[in-house]
């Protein structure tokens, strides 16, 4: 499980995350929703040691990360699909995916099978490079890159931006057939509110770094969390 215990984040003086408590549990997808600007973002920058926290305390299967860097969180069972996908645009679909070997050790260096199943698209543009991929393309490819380095918390941040709606289903389908092994758990930062209430198992609001709103799927107050959304 990643636990998340009252972290305080800054940048500079101003001071972007407040107390912010969460947890993610192996099986289940849990959401992070608000506005652009309220620190969905930063969060997930925090968890994976992108940005330092000034207080509180981040924990994944019982191991403290406050001090590790983010290579070393990567080896502990983290990834991070970024916001707008951050393929490399020179190298081939091959290429990129190979990018998550290292991290691994020899004998694990090879792109899982599983990848073409899951994105059977990868398969016939091996070749191309990840800058002639279309949008879409490009976002199942961050996520296959994501996928090769065996992570047991995968975290997206907003994998429906600019993407058309049969690739979003797409996307959709992965999560859940990732979320159903039971060996994964999933953290989803997401705006667009019926893709992330269809999949969330749990989920939290933010408002201006803290959070307001928080609980499971079956308990949501689907006006109140909207409410939260609407600029």
């Amino acid at each position: 499980m990643l636990s998340v215990e009252a972290i305080d984040l800054y940048y500079g003086a101003s001071h972007t995350l407040r107390r912010v408590s969460l947890t993610a549990r192996k099986g289940e997808v849990t959401c992070i929703l608000g506005r652009n600007g309220v620190g969905k973002t930063s969060l997930l920058r925090a968890i994976f040691g992108l940005q330092p926290i000034r207080s509180g305390r981040i924990s994944w299967e019982n191991r403290t990360l406050n001090q590790l860097p983010p290579h070393e969180r990567a080896r502990a069972g983290l990834a991070l699909v970024p916001q707008g996908r951050e393929v490399f645009p020179r190298l081939t679909v091959r290429e990129n995916l190979e990018t998550g070997f290292a991290i691994l050790p020899p004998r694990e260096r090879r792109i899982p099978e599983e990848t073409f199943t899951l994105f059977p698209v990868l398969r016939e543009m091996l070749n191309r490079r990840g800058g002639d991929l279309s949008g879409g393309q490009q976002q199942q490819l961050a996520i296959a890159r994501a996928l090769v380095t065996r992570p047991r918390l995968l975290i997206l941040d907003e994998p429906t931006e600019g993407i058309q709606p049969s690739i979003i289903k797409d996307i959709e389908r992965v999560i859940r057939t990732l979320a159903a092994r039971g060996d994964m758990a999933i953290l989803l930062v997401e705006q667009y509110f019926e893709f992330a209430r269809d999949l969330a198992d749990a989920y939290l609001v933010l408002q201006r770094g803290e959070v307001v709103l928080s609980g499971r799927r079956e308990n949501m107050n689907e006006a109140a969390v909207r409410g939260y959304l609407t600029v």
